[in-house]
């Protein structure tokens, strides 16, 4: 499952990324015709005039990324092509030192203004791991040139690494920092923003009060404990689980607190809770990720379920999980037309339903969850009226 990222961030990275490769390429050949065309024949008598090996056929590589980066960029890949470049780039840059300095070792020139651009300019993307790649990488690149060719000048391109990236370490934690800024304040609006959303449900219908929190708390157990997700993903899905009735908000009063049973026409406005929920939080940024959970939660494994009646793995996986944590609460709660059930009739309920309402494997794990699950059960009946307030959801 893909990291979820906001659309805002990402979209700010992809603008990024087509200055950083247009910059890429403009400095590279600037640097090269430059040597090419004034140095060689204005100063031939400059030691960095030295004829590279492989020339400009080292820019057949580079442009052939072009397609390279369009097609990772048209699979929401775009964060792998900053990668894709730097790593080919230095690897093509120390075979040719190799093949032009092998022999010529004082003539070795320590660095370039492309690898100053990297170093530079690899805090833009706020990424790490990506930083820590361009000062380790290119370490390793004039380790490696300096013993191969026995150039001490390596050893001053070490230094210059070094001093450039403490420069570029600062720029990248600034960086960090705003972008933690803004991602704190955006979860903010969007925790006040679902909880009023589960205040006014709870308005028109009081029996579910706690519901859609006592929800949420089971489904990130559940998830917890399959240990396929990042935090990032957990807090989206807790999100789109906290408002995974949303929908029920368009449905009239008198149908959602009746306290008899449902006629066919009542219970078929109930079943559009779905997608009204799904088209509800559509726009939402933060939530696309997970949205699924609003639309699908109500789908069964053996294909009865509603609104799409999809079956088996054609289910979302996180619309399965909260399906269960769906269906254990509402055993559990008391409704205006029954009376709860215990904790101990919905678990057998849950079991006896592997493999026609639920997912047979995500039922094996809820047996193994469900004494937290029992706990958090009692700790709302004994404290029901505290648990709204205190929920977490960051």
């Amino acid at each position: 499952m893909q990291k979820p990222i906001y659309n805002s961030l990402l979209n700010e990275e992809q603008r990024s990324l087509k200055w950083f490769i247009a910059l890429f390429y403009i400095i590279s050949l600037s640097f090269d015709l430059f040597y090419e065309l004034f140095v060689r024949k204005y100063m031939p008598n400059v030691e960095d005039s030295i004829t590279y090996v492989l020339g400009f056929w080292i820019y057949l590589v580079l442009f052939a990324l072009i397609p390279v980066a369009i097609y990772l960029i048209k699979q929401n890949k775009a964060y792998l092509v900053k990668y894709v470049y730097f790593i080919t780039y230095t690897i093509i840059s120390l075979i040719n030192d190799i093949l032009t300095f092998s022999g010529n070792p004082e003539l070795f020139r320590s660095g370039n203004p492309v690898e100053v651009f990297w170093l530079l300019l690899s805090p833009i993307f706020v990424s790490t791991p990506f930083f820590f790649l361009v000062i380790f990488g290119l370490i390793v690149k004039y380790l490696i040139a300096g013993i191969v060719i026995q150039a001490p000048n390596a050893l001053f391109a070490l230094v210059i690494i070094v001093i450039i990236s403490i420069f570029s370490y600062i720029l990248l934690i600034r960086f960090q920092s705003y972008v933690n800024a803004v991602k704190t304040s955006y979860d903010q609006q969007l925790v006040g923003i679902v909880k009023g959303v589960i205040s006014t449900l709870e308005l028109k219908d009081p029996y579910t009060r706690g519901h859609s929190e006592r929800v949420a708390n089971y489904a990130l157990i559940l998830a917890k404990e399959l240990g396929q997700f990042s935090k990032e993903e957990l807090k989206t899905f807790n999100y789109a689980c906290l408002l995974h009735d949303i929908g029920k908000v368009h449905i009239p009063d008198h149908i959602l607190m009746k306290p008899t049973a449902l006629t066919k026409e009542e219970y078929e406005i109930i079943k559009s809770h779905p997608e009204v929920g799904e088209r509800a939080v559509s726009n939402v940024d933060g939530l696309q990720g997970s949205i699924s959970v609003i639309r699908s939660h109500h789908e069964r494994w053996d294909g009865k379920g509603y609104p799409d009646q999809l079956k088996g793995t054609e289910i979302p996986y996180l619309a399965r999980i909260t399906s269960i944590a769906d269906a254990f609460d509402a055993m559990t709660s008391s409704r205006s037309y029954r009376a709860a059930l215990s904790v101990e009739e919905a678990y057998s309920r849950i079991i006896e339903g592997k493999g026609t309402q639920f997912d047979p494997e995500l039922v094996e794990v809820f047996e193994k969850v469900y004494p937290d699950w029992k706990t958090i059960h009692k700790e709302w009946n004994s404290k029901p009226n505290e648990k709204f307030s205190s929920l977490n959801i960051s």
